[in-house]
């Protein structure tokens, strides 16, 4: 129906796969829409078409992006450590920085050129994911292995990997905010939100409202306890995880698959979701 928004998610072109872990396309109704950006670990290379794109660092809190009635935004979301290559500057420069891409990139106006350009919305995604798998740099190997570890899925968490990656606290924190923008601390903090969150995320798309479990998730996704992940919800999205539960809900009304976003999130190595404990599908 004319003036409805509509948000499509899928997994990134394989081309780009190692550097991003979905893209998207928003499309905004007859209403300016204040989106809520919640940390996720790693930055996000976006353009509301009709203007340059721009680069969003890695966040610490929540944030809002206000995005115009009738606007379409096409997006890029980078995996962790992925940044301080593409912006080919230390990451941690740009935490918590929303930048125009033409302080990054001097061949971006030409990129500015074919976005506007193209015939669709899909196709301006594509032109934007090309050009995010060509600017991609060298990354570090060390902070790749160290997020490995990190991910909700694996259990583990900062304290060991100094021993297990065989190098001093200090500098693989410096790595770190190098590549990712944060630290290994505040990474793990993300990282493990974002697994409750894609929980939230399956449960909603499952619409069975038995199977929450606010404090088997907290466990399940590392935390000491329901109240702690009370406090860590509420300092990284300003909100507690049962009003994040409904405000997700009530969002997820679109009807869109959400699962480019936290199917990742909840996957073990043995190719299981870490709640649903059955196969991933195909």
């Amino acid at each position: 129906m004319a003036g409805e928004s509509s948000f499509v998610e899928r997994a990134p072109a394989p081309a780009l796969a190692a550097v991003a872990s979905l893209v998207w396309i928003q499309q905004v109704g007859d209403r300016p829409l204040a989106q809520r950006l919640v940390p996720h670990g790693g930055g996000e290379l976006r353009c509301v078409l009709g203007e340059a794109p721009r680069l969003l660092g890695p966040l610490t809190t929540a944030t809002y992006h206000d995005i115009p009635a009738g606007g379409t935004v096409i997006g890029v979301r980078l995996r962790p450590g992925v940044l301080g290559g593409l912006a080919g500057m230390p990451a941690d420069e740009l935490t918590d920085q929303d930048v125009a891409g033409t302080d990054l990139w001097r061949d971006l106006n030409r990129l500015t050129d074919l976005l506007g350009d193209a015939a669709t919305p899909q196709a301006a995604l594509g032109h934007l994911q090309a050009f995010a798998a060509r600017s991609a740099r060298v990354r570090d190997p060390l902070v790749d292995e160290a997020v490995r570890h990190l991910m909700p899925w694996r259990g583990g968490g900062p304290a060991a990997l100094p021993a297990l990656l065989s190098i001093s606290e200090r500098q693989l924190r410096r790595r770190c905010r190098a590549a990712a923008g944060v630290g290994v601390k505040e990474l793990h903090r993300i990282l493990r939100l974002q697994g409750f969150i894609a929980r939230v995320q399956a449960s909603v798309d499952r619409q069975d409202e038995a199977d929450v479990d606010l404090a088997r998730w907290a466990i399940e996704t590392g935390y000491t306890d329901q109240a702690h992940l009370g406090r860590e919800c509420r300092r990284l999205v300003g909100v507690t995880p049962g009003v994040l539960l409904a405000q997700t809900g009530a969002a997820c009304a679109c009807g869109h698959d959400h699962a480019a976003s936290y199917r990742p999130m909840l996957r073990q190595g043995d190719g299981r979701f870490v709640l649903e404990r059955r196969p991933v599908p195909a």
